[in-house]
C-alpha cells in the first residue's frame, strides 16, 4: 500500500503533490476549526463564531429589495425571460458591453467621481484571486519577484505564487509607526533581493489595506508611484475595499487619481485589482475586475481570462443593478454608514477590558493587538493564544503571522459577516476570557479593587450582567454607541 501511494504522489505534477496553495496556514486552519464545529444560534450556540471571514453582509437586505423590485434583471424569472436566449447563448471574452460601462461607472461612483475608468481597460475575472493571478502571469516570469509591505493578506501566497512561480518579498512595516510604508523599507527590501540576485518586476499594495482597515495618504502613494518609475517595475494596487472607507475626512485616493496628476509616471506601469465581493458583499458571483494602463497587459489579459470568465447571466444582473444610479448612491452611503457604526460598537466593545486596536477608517476588520497577552514575544507565544480563542473563546480570528506581521500579537478580526446579536454575543466570550485572563494574573487582594473598576469602566451596565446576556437591549451601552 505504502508503494502503492508513493508510485501514485511520483505521478502528479509537481503543483497537484505540493502544498503551494498555503492551507496549512494557521489562516485557512480556523476556517477548518469553524466549519467543524460551527456556531448557530439555537442548533449550536457554543460553537466557533466565524470571525476570519472578511465579507459584507451589513446590506443585503438593500440588494434584496432592489431585486424584488427589479425581477427583469435576472434571466432566470418569468420577467426576465425575454432576455434568456441573447444572454445564456455563447459571448466571448470581452464581457458585455453593459457590464463593462456599468462596472467602469461604478468605480469612478465609489472613488468620489474624482477619476473616470475606460470601459475598453475592464478585463474581467473569476473574483480578485483570478485576476491577481491572471496580472502576475502578465508582469512575470517564474522566479520573478513583487515586493509586498507587511502585514498583507495571507491569501497572496495562493493567488500570485502557487501556479504562476512568481515569488513575494516582504517589505517590513510595523508597528513603531503604525506599519506605514515607508521609502526606507522599499529601498532594503529591493536592495536585498539584489543582493540575493532575485529579479523584482514590481509593488504590489494593498489600498484600502487587508489586514490593517487603513488607507495610503496621497503623499505616500505619490512616492510610491516616484519608486517604481525609478525602478522600471510594475505597481499593482489592489483596491477591492475602496468602498468600505467610512470616513470622510481623510478620503481615500486610488492610485487612478495620482497618476491622472501632474506626476512624472510611465503609465504602462500601473495596474488595478478590483471586485465586487467587499464593496457590494458578492464574493460568491466571481466578479474581479483587471484595469491597466498598459495596453498589452489589458490584450493578454482579456485573452487570459478565458481561463475564469464572469457568467454571462451574472454580468447581466450586474450590469442593471449597476446602472441604476439611485440605488448605488444610496448603497454606498449606507454601506459606509453601516460599517462606521459596526466598527464604533465593536471597538468600543473591545476598549472596555483593555483591548486596543489599529486606528483604522476602512475595511471589514479590525487590527487587534493582544501582545500584552503573551507570555512572551515571539511567534509561539502568539500561536499558543491563538489556539485558546478557537478552542476555548470559541472565536475564529487570524494571527497576525499568517499575515506576516513582524510583531507577534496582532489578531485580524472580522466584524461585518454577522448580524448585530452574534457581534454582542462574540463581544461577551471576549469579556468573559480577558476577565479570567487578567483575575490569573492578579494577586488576591487586588482582585476586588481590579473587578470594581472594570465593572465602573462598562459604565451603566454591570460585567456580570454584559456576560450573561447573550443578546442586549437597544439600551445597552453597545448599541448607545452605534448611534
Amino acid at each position: 500500500m505504502a508503494f502503492a501511494l508513493s508510485n501514485q504522489v511520483q505521478l502528479l505534477s509537481k503543483i497537484a503533490a505540493g502544498n503551494g496553495h498555503g492551507e496549512d496556514s494557521p489562516y485557512f486552519d480556523g476556517w477548518k476549526a469553524f466549519e467543524s464545529d460551527p456556531y448557530h444560534p439555537t442548533k449550536n450556540p457554543n460553537g466557533v463564531i466565524q470571525m476570519g471571514l472578511a465579507e459584507n453582509l451589513l446590506c443585503h437586505e438593500l440588494v434584496e429589495d432592489w431585486l424584488m423590485n427589479n425581477p427583469k434583471a435576472s434571466i432566470c424569472s418569468a420577467e426576465g425571460l425575454n432576455e434568456f436566449k441573447g444572454i445564456a447563448i455563447f459571448q466571448d471574452y470581452h464581457g458585455l458591453p453593459e457590464f463593462r460601462n456599468a462596472v467602469a461607472k461604478f468605480m469612478g461612483k465609489v472613488r468620489g467621481n474624482r477619476i473616470t475608468f475606460d470601459p475598453d481597460r475592464i478585463v474581467m475575472s473569476g473574483g480578485a484571486t483570478g485576476a491577481h493571478e491572471t496580472v502576475a502571469f502578465c508582469l512575470a516570469d517564474p522566479g520573478d519577484a513583487f515586493l509586498v509591505p507587511t502585514p498583507y493578506y495571507p491569501g497572496f501566497d495562493r493567488d500570485l505564487r502557487w501556479r504562476t512561480g512568481v515569488q513575494l518579498v516582504p517589505v517590513v512595516c510595523d508597528s513603531s509607526n503604525d506599519f506605514k510604508v515607508t521609502m526606507e523599507a522599499l529601498e532594503a527590501a529591493y536592495e536585498k533581493a539584489q543582493e540575493s540576485n532575485i529579479r523584482i518586476k514590481g509593488v504590489l499594495i494593498t489600498n484600502p489595506s487587508n489586514p490593517l482597515g487603513t488607507f495610503l495618504d496621497r503623499e505616500t502613494l505619490k512616492d510610491i508611484v516616484s519608486f517604481i518609475n525609478e525602478k522600471n517595475i510594475h505597481l499593482v494596487c489592489d483596491e477591492i475595499y475602496a468602498a468600505t472607507v467610512f470616513t470622510k475626512e481623510p478620503s481615500f485616493v486610488s492610485i487612478a487619481e495620482i497618476i491622472d496628476q501632474d506626476i512624472a509616471c510611465n503609465r504602462n506601469l500601473i495596474h488595478i485589482v478590483y471586485s465586487l465581493s467587499k464593496d457590494m458583499g458578492f464574493p460568491g458571483f466571481r466578479v474581479g475586475i483587471i484595469y491597466s494602463y498598459n495596453d498589452q497587459v489589458v490584450s493578454c489579459a482579456r485573452k487570459m481570462s478565458s481561463f475564469g470568465l464572469v457568467s454571462s447571466q451574472t454580468q447581466h444582473l450586474i450590469a442593471t443593478m449597476l446602472s441604476d444610479d439611485q440605488f448605488v448612491e444610496k448603497f454606498i452611503a449606507e454601506s459606509a454608514k453601516r460599517i462606521a457604526e459596526r466598527h464604533k460598537a465593536f471597538t468600543w466593545g473591545l476598549s472596555q477590558v483593555g483591548i486596543g486596536c489599529l486606528k483604522s477608517n476602512a475595511g471589514l476588520f479590525l487590527w487587534m493587538d493582544l501582545h500584552h497577552l503573551l507570555k512572551e514575544q515571539t511567534y509561539e507565544a502568539e500561536m499558543a493564544l491563538w489556539r485558546v480563542i478557537i478552542n476555548e473563546v470559541k472565536l475564529n480570528v487570524s494571527p497576525g503571522s499568517s499575515f506576516h506581521c513582524p510583531n507577534p500579537g496582532w489578531f485580524r478580526v472580522c466584524f461585518a459577516n454577522m448580524d448585530d446579536r452574534t457581534m454582542e454575543i462574540a463581544l461577551s466570550r471576549i469579556t468573559s476570557f480577558m476577565l479570567k485572563n487578567v483575575e490569573a494574573k492578579v494577586p488576591n487582594k487586588k482582585k476586588l479593587c481590579w473587578q470594581r473598576s472594570l465593572r465602573l469602566s462598562m459604565s451603566s451596565r454591570r460585567m456580570d450582567d454584559f456576560m450573561a446576556s447573550p443578546c442586549m437591549s437597544p439600551q445597552s451601552p453597545l448599541v448607545q454607541a452605534r448611534t
